[in-house]
């Protein structure tokens, strides 16, 4: 007789090790079809397995059968119209200690108390906008309307309510009457929560000084936000978006530009709130091109730049990306070609000579070729709001970017 098997009371060999893995075999193929968990207001259809008086049971798809009260089989004559074995569509309605509860969808039960558990568990529900009505939205859900406040429906500012109509979305029941008359939703406060757990996930995984890939997805005057991750965003202020001075954030970026970014810094703020600085400029690999002027403009050299601003005691020129220097009016008024420097505007290219450079102060002095030195440039500074602001560290007095 064969290892592991024994005789019957016929004298015929029984391998028991082969029924054991046939068996394991037919348990494992059986549990194959089964889910491993089901949500409150999943639709799905069930056979029913037995009906009791008060309870019955219907297949769901996992190894737990879903418990329906026996009421929602009644007809109007408070009949049973149905017979075990016949398939129905369902909604799970509950999930608690083990048990699925289930109602026959379309049922006032699968209706209300599918909102109900969502309201008391703090579950997202799946609605759809209908039409902009005062002060926000109707929403249906399930069969029910619900109003969202129009400061809910995003987390950002609504500029065109139109553009939310006939569109499905998730949402978060934040006032709900078991009536179902006045059920109130909030799109933005799963948006902020979904967004804070990005944003934790992602300050574990980056550190500043990182360089990163995102996308441009919105401007505003003092500079782009950036979308790092799905729900993860942060600015690159206008002074981090070119080592040139920048006077409109959209001279350099646009909405929908894929760009790499420096991650500066990363500050969580009142509110749990997550502050992510940005730099484009710091981001390209050259670094703050200041560090070359010595070498790559020593004074008396001539080089062609363009008009980048003019003011009543000069006009500034830029003579490399990032680099700009100041041509006083002293240095042309009583040139010969002074009104053809006085007509000059932005964008108008001029030639002009190193006269100075302060580099600790990130200041450079421009002539006229030929002409001799005159230093009563230092003496300006520019006005408040000149749009001459520093370049790299913030500067005190007249700053270049």
């Amino acid at each position: 007789m064969s290892k592991g098997s024994k005789k019957d009371i016929f004298g015929d060999e029984v391998v028991e090790n082969k029924v054991v893995e046939d068996f394991e075999q037919m348990f494992a193929q059986s549990e194959k079809g089964f889910k491993s968990q089901m949500t409150v207001g999943e639709k799905f259809q069930g056979e029913i397995l037995s009906i009791g008086k008060e309870e019955s049971f219907v297949s769901t798809g996992t190894p737990v059968d879903g418990m329906i009260f026996t009421r929602e089989l009644l007809d109007e004559n408070k009949q049973v119209k149905y017979n075990v074995g016949d398939v129905i569509d369902c909604v799970v309605i509950s999930l608690r200690g083990g048990e699925i509860r289930v109602a026959k969808k379309g049922s006032m039960a699968a209706s209300a108390d599918t909102l109900e558990d969502a309201f008391d568990m703090e579950l997202p529900v799946e609605g759809k906008v209908t039409e902009v009505c005062n002060g926000g939205f109707r929403v249906s859900i399930q069969g029910k309307t619900a109003f969202c406040p129009i400061s809910q429906i995003d987390s950002r500012f609504v500029q065109d309510a139109a553009e939310y109509i006939d569109k499905k979305l998730t949402f978060l029941i934040t006032q709900f009457d078991k009536k179902g008359r006045n059920i109130v939703v909030s799109r933005r406060k799963l948006l902020d929560l979904q967004k804070a757990e990005h944003e934790g996930a992602f300050m574990l995984k980056h550190q500043p000084g990182a360089i990163l890939e995102g996308k441009v997805i919105r401007i505003e005057k003092f500079g782009a936000f950036v979308e790092l991750e799905a729900g993860v965003e942060g600015l690159v202020h206008v002074s981090e978006l070119s080592w040139s001075r920048v006077n409109d954030p959209k001279e350099v970026v646009a909405v929908g530009q894929a760009i790499t970014v420096k991650l500066l810094s990363l500050e969580e703020m009142d509110g749990g709130k997550l502050k992510i600085s940005l730099s484009l400029k710091q981001a390209d690999g050259e670094g703050n091109p200041w560090t070359m002027v010595p070498q790559k403009f020593p004074v008396g050299t001539i080089i062609k730049g363009k008009v980048e601003k003019k003011e009543v005691y000069g006009l500034f020129v830029n003579i490399a990306p990032g680099i700009t220097g100041l041509l006083p009016k002293s240095k042309w008024r009583d040139s010969v070609e002074a009104s053809q420097f006085e007509n000059k505007k932005r964008g108008d290219e001029i030639l002009v000579q190193i006269d100075q450079i302060l580099f600790e102060e990130k200041k450079i002095s421009l002539a006229i070729p030929g002409e001799a030195e005159d230093v009563t440039w230092r003496a300006h500074q520019p006005t408040s709001g000149s749009g001459f602001a520093s370049m790299g560290d913030a500067l005190k007095g007249l700053k270049l970017k």
